[in-house]
């Protein structure tokens, strides 16, 4: 035994020493002001954005809503809100995830009918969530409107749907006033009043506020409005107007302070092109497809000959080019080997 006491933690700094982080550094150095670098960046990148964003940005329009929708085409708007009270717009019966099968199977992926897996987890019913429970509210202070509303809701379904065929059948002869709607003698029911009041919610925009109602703070949740637009014509006419239709391409921002749909040219992109633009299960294959994309993603480190392409097209040489200039200029065996530290013998 020898008669000195070693000294605590003499292995670890003999291990320490042993790590090539710990060699001194025999390379070329190199002044760097890290402040004028950031500052550089950050204007160039300010100056980029701006210039990118006057040629390629896409125009703020203002929100679509309900009332301008009522205020600009009321024929339309009374058409479509006849529909979805009978039950007869697209929304009405589209299926999941909005409300049980009308008809059909739904979007299929071969004999996968993944429509029906998700089920109907935003439930929506056309007549109450858009006519009946807006019109309810309005009903608290207007009798002749209660009245109306308790005689159309007490019928049968029958009757009802008689009433809002003749009523849907007279809009082709009706005028559009600041009173309402005026159409020819017919046996409407109490259809006239209702549409009336919910003509009149709409142009003062407080339907808008009432398909908006929800338990949270903020309401961000424009599905309901955005399904009552969408089954008229009216939306559809301003996307052609500012060539958002599906053969147009456009991108524009979406409702409310979002950051637009650019993210989506992808997704979108595939209902352009055959067989997706044609088919009836366009949306089951667009949505496969993106799922093989991500997936290929996602795999890309270990898919053969993909892996290899940063290596087989070097990039990489152009991003660390000074490195690979100076490290041609020396000559060989000019690199100093890094030093090895042995442990020594007492």
């Amino acid at each position: 035994m020898s008669g000195a006491a070693e000294r605590p933690g003499s292995d670890s700094l003999a291990v320490a020493s042993r790590r090539p982080d710990a060699e001194p550094w025999h390379g070329p150095t190199i002044r760097y002001d890290l402040v004028k670098e950031y500052v550089v960046a950050v204007v160039a990148v300010a100056v980029l954005a701006v210039a990118l964003s006057v040629v390629l940005s896409s125009p703020d329009v203002r929100p679509l809503t309900i009332r301008q929708w009522a205020q600009s085409d009321p024929a339309d708007f009374v058409a479509t809100a006849v529909t979805e009270l009978n039950g007869s717009s697209a929304t009405a019966t589209y299926g999941p995830p909005y409300n049980a099968w009308a008809a059909g199977e739904g979007q299929k992926l071969g004999p996968l009918g993944i429509e029906r897996w998700a089920g109907v987890h935003v439930p929506v019913d056309t007549s109450v969530d858009f006519v009946l429970s807006p019109l309810g509210v309005a009903a608290q202070s207007d009798p002749a409107l209660r009245s109306a509303l308790n005689r159309y809701t007490a019928a049968s379904a029958v009757q009802q749907q008689a009433w809002t065929t003749a009523y849907g059948n007279g809009l082709a002869h009706a005028s559009f006033g600041d009173g309402g709607v005026t159409l020819r003698p017919g046996r409407y029911g109490p259809v006239p009043p209702m549409m009336t009041g919910l003509l009149g919610m709409a142009r003062t925009g407080s339907l808008d506020a009432d398909l908006l109602a929800s338990p949270q703070f903020y309401g961000t949740d424009y599905t309901k409005p955005l399904l009552f637009l969408a089954d008229g014509s009216f939306m559809a006419n301003q996307a052609q107007a500012q060539h958002l239709s599906g053969s147009q391409w456009g991108m524009m921002n979406e409702t409310g302070n979002y950051p637009g749909q650019a993210w989506l040219w992808l997704y979108t992109m595939w209902y352009q092109v055959k067989p997706f633009s044609t088919s009836s299960n366009g949306d089951a294959l667009v949505w496969g497809t993106m799922m093989l994309l991500t997936l290929g993603l996602l795999l890309v480190p270990f898919i053969p000959g993909v892996r290899s392409i940063p290596r087989l097209v070097p990039v990489y040489r152009l991003i660390w080019r000074d490195h690979y200039r100076r490290l041609a200029a020396e000559p060989a065996g000019t690199v100093a080997p890094p030093v090895s530290h042995q442990p020594q013998r007492a």
